[in-house]
């Protein structure tokens, strides 16, 4: 796979969600942007390429599949997200609320068809550098794209230029339906929970440092926290009880929970470690 595109940067990569059928009948596909703008579409099981798209005129940042796997949402150094079938390789939407500003997360969750009093069974968020998070409603069968709600975290005057400041990064709380958790650059150190109900942070945690990674577990309420002081803590919520590990050399740029949510990968520079969690 990797000297079919030997030429470009891979910048952001997604594994296809699980078809919900039989285990083995489906082959697994993962989707890869690069910094050519373009997203190519591979089959593990036959290591080749499948599809090659080029909806992005600069480097992506972020990518992204929809929760049945129907379509791709990718996100550039320009700001732009661009939501694209797989099936047809043809772009659906182009939104432009972030633009100039990189995108930093893509994810997206199930809903309740009525949940928020709009239609669709799909949010999604995109988070961009400038500590900016959009959090959108969608039906991509009927070809919807609502937005939801728009969130602007504030943050004192820092050093010059967006890229030398930690991460602005948001996840969708497994744990809490409607609750997202943002960390980045801000007025303090600390994780905030929002809730998109109430339209306000519904609590904060404490942080020690500014952090550069962030996950949550989807399968017990546990939030991993990496920094650039080589540390990754694992928070237990909503007790907010803290454990620190050790064992990174550089930045914890990374840091992912298995769906199972017992492993938890997490990388730096020249290191990446996996971690067992106890059931304690």
């Amino acid at each position: 796979i990797s000297a079919l595109v030997a030429l470009q940067s891979c910048q952001c990569l997604a594994w296809k969600p699980h078809p919900v059928v039989a285990w083995g009948a489906e082959s697994q596909h993962v989707v890869a942007g690069y910094s050519d703008g373009t997203i190519r579409v591979f089959s593990i099981s036959r290591t080749e390429m499948e599809l090659k798209m080029h909806p992005h005129a600069v480097a992506l940042t972020a990518i992204a599949y929809s929760t049945d796997g129907e379509m791709i949402l990718s996100g550039g150094k320009d700001g732009l997200v661009v939501v694209s079938s797989p099936r047809t390789g043809m772009t659906i939407h182009i939104l432009a609320e972030h633009k100039g500003s990189p995108i930093t997360v893509l994810q997206c969750t199930r809903k309740q068809y009525r949940d928020f009093g709009v239609e669709g069974g799909e949010l999604w968020l995109a988070t961009s550098s400038d500590r900016r998070v959009s959090v959108w409603a969608s039906d991509w069968l009927k070809d919807k794209c609502e937005l939801l709600d728009w969130l602007s975290f504030p943050a004192p005057a820092g050093p010059e230029g967006l890229g030398s400041l930690p991460p602005s990064l948001a996840a969708f709380c497994p744990w809490e339906p409607g609750t997202l958790v943002y960390v980045g650059f801000g007025m303090q150190k600390e994780a905030l929970f929002y809730s998109l109900r109430k339209k306000q942070v519904v609590e904060k945690i404490s942080l020690p440092y500014f952090a550069t990674s962030l996950s949550l577990s989807p399968a017990a309420r546990f939030m991993a926290v990496g920094f650039s002081e080589q540390l990754l803590r694992l928070l237990r919520c909503p007790s907010s009880e803290a454990q620190d590990y050790a064992g990174h050399d550089d930045t914890v740029h990374l840091c992912r929970f298995a769906p199972s949510g017992r492993r938890l990968l997490t990388a730096s520079h020249s290191a990446v470690l996996l971690w067992e969690l106890t059931a304690s």
